[in-house]
């Protein structure tokens, strides 16, 4: 029987490659789109879409929480004026992963795993420590990769121009976007 893999997707062009790459090495696979660290909301519809064009050509499903920024400010402003790819960077996973592990677990699945290694701007390091506790923390198996090794982020460019998706050019958090970060 295949494992259950609950795949916390950040963004459509970065799942790209995990999604169809998971799915053919026999896990049952579904995204799940956090969002809620997404702003202004107009981008997180743009990346919404992106995400329903992807999971149309991927033919799985995706589990769309709701999308809640209050819940993102409270644990991310106090840090407003950290660099990008400093604390707040730290805290914004956290809540991403948390949320997708305890989904996961609450859910009858076996494992988790993230897209967010396939970005070359993000510390894949600290992502996989941070899903592997939370992982743990919910009773659930930790996946790790980095997606970004063998070309993978140059594929997921090229796979996402094929495919005609919304690329987007900061990584989503309202603090980058006014400090003129690009953490995509």
């Amino acid at each position: 029987m295949a494992k259950k893999l609950l795949l916390h997707i950040c963004c459509a062009p970065d799942a790209t490659i995990p999604w169809p790459e998971y799915i053919a090495e026999g896990f049952e696979t579904t995204g799940y789109f956090y969002g809620s660290n997404i702003h202004p909301e107009e981008e997180y519809e743009k990346r919404l879409e992106a995400l329903k064009m992807l999971k149309a050509s991927v033919g799985a499903s995706v589990v769309l929480p709701e999308y809640a920024p209050p819940a993102w400010f409270s644990r991310a402003e106090k840090f407003a004026d950290e660099p990008e790819g400093g604390k707040r960077c730290e805290i914004c996973f956290c809540a991403q992963l948390e949320a997708a592990a305890e989904y996961a677990a609450k859910n009858g699945y076996d494992a988790v795993s993230t897209t967010l290694t396939i970005s070359p701007h993000k510390n894949a390091a600290l992502i996989n420590k941070i899903g592997a506790e939370t992982a743990e923390k919910y009773g659930v198996e930790w996946i790790e990769r980095v997606w970004r090794k063998n070309n993978g982020f140059k594929r997921s460019v090229d796979e996402s121009r094929r495919l005609g998706l919304y690329r987007q050019n900061y990584c989503g958090c309202v603090y980058s976007l006014c400090n003129g970060g690009k953490t995509e």
